[in-house]
């Protein structure tokens, strides 16, 4: 925790840590938000690209106090979900999922997953909608008989990162409800795939629509930029951050 001047834009006074997360390995990021519930809520990815973790706080989202005490694991089997964001219109907490590399192309796909507590959402057992992984699989039948498949699968290796719900009352009517998704991309695909921002849309019998909102990031198989987050600004205009660029492109007229 720091404290922050929202006058000046800047942070003030020393670090003090409130939660010691597990470190190493790969997926080194962390994302921490602040929950309906007033708590505070951290995924921290897995260590590898598929394993049995030795630390259950891996591959899992977390939740706390805000003052960092009381903590527990809040669900299980995400191997990586970067962005996570609360449905306004039900106050269903959705996050997103990248799959496991080295299975070719097409296969496993990213996810993303309706999160509940105590959840597990099947890696390094299943991917997707209950599928056994090759390695981990056999012998985990009643694992994955028990996991809960995604609410929506993105292309294998599209690698979505960053989620935000539109809540501005000014947005066009078919954004209305949608999440805003950033998909980093692919780095080992035959054919690069992914790298743009999609919106998701829930449709009247349950499911849920893709459809491309931003892209222009990969042309003739040459890569401009990767996004990473989205955020949408008091005035309604949206964010995207894009690691490869290093830049913060504004969408101000949020029109599909």
């Amino acid at each position: 925790r720091v404290a922050f001047n929202g006058s000046t834009g800047r942070l003030e006074g020393g670090y003090q840590r409130i939660i010691a997360l597990p470190h190493g390995g790969g997926h080194s990021t962390r994302t921490v938000r602040v929950g309906p519930d007033n708590k505070l809520y951290v995924t921290v990815g897995s260590s590898c690209n598929v394993c049995m973790e030795a630390d259950p706080r891996r591959a899992a989202m977390l939740r706390y106090d805000l003052d960092g005490s009381n903590g527990e694991i809040h669900a299980q089997g995400l191997r990586n979900s970067v962005g996570f964001d609360w449905r306004p219109a039900d106050g269903a907490l959705f996050a997103t999922d990248n799959g496991r590399d080295l299975l070719g192309d097409d296969f496993p796909p990213c996810e993303l997953n309706m999160i509940v507590q105590g959840g597990h959402y099947g890696w390094p057992y299943a991917h997707g909608d209950k599928v056994a992984d090759p390695d981990f699989g056999p012998g985990a039948e009643e694992k994955i008989a028990r996991s809960t498949p995604p609410a929506f699968e993105f292309r294998a290796h599209n690698a979505p990162l960053g989620i935000s719900f539109i809540r501005s009352p000014d947005a066009p009517q078919e954004l209305r409800g949608a999440a805003l998704v950033a998909l980093h991309g692919s780095w080992n695909r035959s054919l690069k795939d992914g790298y743009k921002v999609v919106s998701l849309h829930w449709r009247a019998d349950g499911r849920i629509e893709a459809r491309d909102y931003l892209w222009g990031f990969l042309e003739n198989g040459e890569v401009f930029g990767r996004p990473v987050d989205v955020a949408q600004g008091p005035d309604g205009a949206v964010y995207v951050s894009d690691d490869l660029a290093g830049n913060i492109y504004r969408i101000a007229q949020i029109t599909h």
